[in-house]
C-alpha cells in the first residue's frame, strides 16, 4: 500500500513520523516538514499500534535534503536498499541537526533531563570527505560466487559491490591490492577488513603507493573469522596531548572505528576531567584513584594512567579475554605499572576483585557497550562515592536510562557532548560529565 503522508519530526533509528488515520508511521529516508508519498512495509489490515514505511517519492523537499552520495544506500525506489547509510539523504549538518534533537528527545523520555542544546561535533576531515571514507574496519557477505555483497533490505537478494563508499582510503587500498573485489573469496562467507589509519599527510593517503608504504603489513582481512591476509594483531597509534600512545589490538575485536575517534574521544575526556570543578583531590590523602569500566584494549586507560597523575591508581575492567590481554600488553610496552588490569564482567568485579586501596575512585570513566551500563552498574558507581563519572555512550536511549538512575543517587549533568564518528547513519557518540 502506498500513501501520501506530512513528515512531523525527526523519530530513532533514522526514522520520521508521520500519520495515517492517527496511526503513527515510521518513515525511512524523509526529513521533517516534508510531503512525501510512501510505502507501507505492513500490511495495511493489520492492528499494530504503529506501521513502518519507506519513501518512494519525495513531492515537497526539506532544505536538509541531498542527492545520495551513495546510490546502493539510497531508498529501494530508487535503485538501494542495501542499508548501511541510513542518512545519506541528508546534508552534513542537517545529520548534526538530527543528532541533536534525537538526543535532546530521548534525555528527557528516558533520562528525565530538560537540555537546552548539545553541541554535535564533526571528527577532522569530514566535511572535505563529504561524510565518507572513515570506517577503518567493514563487514560484508560473499554471493554464491564469492563477490563481496550486502542484502537489499527486506530481502534475501545479496547485492555484489565493487567498492565501500564509507570505508577508509587506507581499507580500500588494502581491498584493492588484495583482490577482494574481484570475487576470489569463498561463496557465502562473512567477510572482515580492519585497516589502522596510517598517521600521514594528506598527500601519502592520496598517492596508492605511499599509502601500501605506511599500511605495510598491519591490516587484516578476515574470512569466517579467520585471517586471511596481514596479521590478527594490528597496531594502532594515538596522540593525547601531543603524547604518542600505541596499541595492540585483535583484528576481530573492538576499536572505536572512526579512523579519528580514538584520538579524539580520549583528548575530549582528558580535557573535561581537567575542566569539571569540584572535588577531584585524592581523599584521605592517598593516590588519585580511577575506575576505567568497560576498557577494551586500553583506549583511555593507558591516558588515563600518566595524563591526569603518573602516580594515579587505576583500575581497568573488560569482559573479553582477548582485548584483556592486549590491555596488559600495552600497559607494559608503555612502562604503566599503576593498573589493575581485570579481566570478567564489570558489576561482578566490582563486587570481588578490587583491590581495597583502589574501591573508592576520584574518577570513574565508563564505556559501555550499546545496551549501557544498565542499573546495578551505575549503583556500583554512586555506592563508591565517586565525584566525576565520564560516561561515553554508543547509543543516546542506553545513556538515557543510565542518566536516570545516576540522578537518582544524587549525580547532575555537568556537561554533555555528542560527536558525529558514525556520519550518513543516524548513529552518534555521547560524552556525559556527571559530578556528585
Amino acid at each position: 500500500m502506498e500513501a501520501t503522508v506530512d513528515i512531523e519530526r525527526y523519530a530513532d533509528q533514522g526514522r520520521c513520523v508521520a500519520h495515517i488515520d492517527g496511526r503513527v508511521v515510521f518513515v525511512r529516508f524523509a526529513l521533517p516538514g516534508e510531503r512525501v508519498r510512501i510505502e507501507l512495509d505492513e500490511p495495511t489490515n493489520r492492528n499494530d499500534r504503529f506501521w513502518t514505511g519507506e519513501v518512494v517519492e519525495v513531492l515537497e523537499p526539506s532544505p536538509d535534503r541531498v542527492e545520495p552520495l551513495w546510490p546502493l544506500a539510497a531508498p529501494l525506489a530508487m535503485g538501494g536498499g542495501a542499508g548501511g547509510a541510513d542518512l545519506i539523504h541528508v546534508s552534513l549538518e542537517g545529520q548534526e541537526r538530527w543528532k541533536e534533537a534525537t538526543l535532546k528527545d530521548v534525555m528527557k523520555r528516558l533520562g528525565h533531563v530538560d537540555l537546552d542544546d548539545v553541541p554535535v561535533y564533526a571528527m577532522p576531515g569530514d566535511e572535505q570527505a563529504h561524510g565518507l571514507h572513515w570506517r577503518t574496519r567493514i563487514e560484508m557477505v560473499t554471493d554464491d560466487e564469492g563477490r563481496p555483497s550486502m542484502r537489499r533490505r527486506g530481502t534475501h537478494v545479496r547485492v555484489p559491490i565493487d567498492t565501500m563508499p564509507l570505508a577508509t582510503r587506507a581499507v580500500l587500498e588494502v581491498a584493492e591490492m588484495n583482490g577482494v573485489w574481484d570475487g576470489n573469496l569463498p561463496e557465502n562467507a562473512q567477510i572482515r577488513i580492519a585497516v589502522p589509519e596510517p598517521r600521514v599527510d594528506a598527500e601519502q593517503i592520496a598517492d596508492p603507493e605511499a599509502l601500501r608504504k605506511a599500511i605495510g603489513r598491519n591490516y587484516a582481512i578476515m574470512v569466517d573469522g579467520k585471517v586471511r591476509h596481514g596479521s590478527r594483531a594490528l597496531k594502532e597509534t594515538i596522540m593525547v596531548d601531543g603524547k604518542p600512545f600505541e596499541y595492540t589490538v585483535d583484528a576481530g575485536g573492538f576499536w572505536q572505528m572512526h579512523r579519528e575517534a580514538p584520538m579524539v574521544l580520549p583528548q575530549y575526556v582528558i580535557d573535561q576531567i581537567r575542566e569539571t570543578p569540584g572535588d577531584r583531590a585524592p581523599r584521605n590523602g592517598r593516590n588519585l584513584v580511577i575506575w576505567d569500566l568497560y576498557s577494551g584494549s586500553g583506549l583511555f586507560t593507558l591516558p588515563l594512567a600518566t595524563l591526569l597523575d603518573d602516580r594515579a591508581k587505576l583500575v581497568s575492567i573488560e569482559g573479553a579475554k582477548d582485548a584483556v590481554a592486549n590491555a596488559r600488553r600495552n600497559l607494559r610496552n608503555a612502562g604503566i605499572h599503576t593498573v589493575q588490569a581485570l579481566c570478567g564482567d564489570v558489576l561482578h568485579t566490582l563486587d570481588k576483585d578490587i583491590d581495597p586501596q583502589r574501591a573508592h575512585p576520584d574518577i570513574v570513566v565508563l564505556d559501555p557497550p550499546r545496551a549501557g551500563a544498565k542499573a546495578k552498574v551505575c549503583h556500583k558507581i554512586a555506592n563508591s562515592g565517586a565525584p566525576i563519572v565520564v560516561y561515553i555512550a554508543c547509543d543516546p536511549a542506553s545513556l538515557a536510562r543510565d542518566t536516570a538512575t545516576l540522578t537518582e543517587h544524587g549525580y547532575r549533568i555537568h556537561s554533555i557532548a555528542a560527536f558525529d564518528i558514525y556520519p550518513q547513519t543516524h548513529h552518534v557518540e555521547t560524552v556525559a560529565v556527571f559530578v556528585k
